[in-house]
C-alpha cells in the first residue's frame, strides 16, 4: 500500500491483516516505487496524491518496466478524467475516498482472483494471430507488426477472453463478470476504457477498428 495518510494506512492494514493478508506500506512515492519495482507483491493499493512522486507516475513507470501486478488506485479526486487517466496508464481499478471497507475488500478479492493465472484452452495454448497482431498465451507476449506491445494484466486478460470467444457477441456485463469478477451492474465505463486502449495499441485505425468491434447497444466481439 502506497499511501501517505497514516490513519488510513493503519485502518486498512488492520482490517486486511485481520482478513489474513500480509501488508507492506510506504508513505512516500519514491520509496513506494522502489518497493513495487523490487518486491514480490500480489496487489498494489496506490494513492494518487503522494509526496515525492504521484501515483500516476508510479503506475506509469511500473507498466513501462513490464510489471503487471494488479493496481487499485485510491484517490480523493472524483473527476471522471482522473479516473480515466489512471485506467489509461495501466491501473486495473480505482476507488474514490471516502469508500466503504467492505467494498474495498470485495474489489481486492476480485483483483486477486483475476490476476491468478487462468488455464488456457488447448487450441490457444501457444500462439494466436489476427491482422498484424501476434498473441503468445504461454509467454503472455503480444506483438504488432513484429514489435512488442506492452499490455497491462487486465488488458491481456480482456484480450484473451475475446480471443477465446472470437466471433461471438460478448456483453459488457459478461466481460465485467468474467474478466473483472465484479457484479454486472457496476463499472461499465471500466470495460469501455480498456477496450479503447486495446484498440489504440492493436488496431491500425482505432477509430475504425477492423478486429475489436463494438456492437452498438449490445457489447463487443473480436472478428473471427
Amino acid at each position: 500500500m502506497i499511501e501517505d495518510e497514516e490513519g488510513l494506512v493503519l485502518t486498512i492494514s488492520d482490517r486486511l491483516i485481520s482478513e489474513g493478508y500480509q501488508v507492506d506500506s510506504s508513505g512516500d512515492g519514491d520509496e513506494g516505487l522502489q518497493k513495487a519495482m523490487t518486491g514480490a507483491y500480489d496487489l498494489i493499493l496506490l494513492d494518487i496524491m503522494l509526496p515525492g512522486r504521484s501515483g500516476f507516475d508510479i503506475c506509469r513507470r511500473l507498466r513501462q518496466a513490464g510489471i503487471r501486478t494488479s493496481i487499485l488506485m485510491l484517490t480523493a479526486r472524483s473527476q471522471t478524467i482522473d479516473k480515466v487517466e489512471g485506467l489509461q496508464i495501466g491501473a486495473d481499478d480505482y476507488m474514490t475516498k471516502p469508500f466503504d471497507m467492505m467494498e474495498l475488500l470485495a474489489r481486492i478479492e476480485a483483483l486477486l482472483r483475476r490476476s491468478a493465472p487462468a488455464p488456457v484452452k488447448q487450441a490457444e495454448s501457444q500462439i494466436f494471430q489476427f491482422g498484424g497482431v501476434t498473441v503468445d498465451f504461454r509467454s503472455t507476449e503480444v506483438k504488432k507488426d513484429g514489435k512488442a506491445v506492452l499490455l497491462s494484466a487486465r488488458e491481456f486478460q480482456l484480450l484473451r477472453y475475446l480471443i477465446e470467444h472470437r466471433g461471438a457477441l460478448i456483453t459488457r456485463e459478461e466481460l465485467l463478470s468474467k474478466v473483472w469478477g465484479y457484479a454486472p451492474h457496476l463499472f461499465t465505463r471500466t470495460v469501455d476504457v480498456h477496450m479503447a486502449w486495446l484498440r489504440q495499441k492493436l488496431e491500425d485505425n482505432p477509430r475504425a477498428p477492423e478486429f475489436l468491434l463494438t456492437i452498438r447497444g449490445l457489447g463487443y466481439k473480436l472478428a473471427a
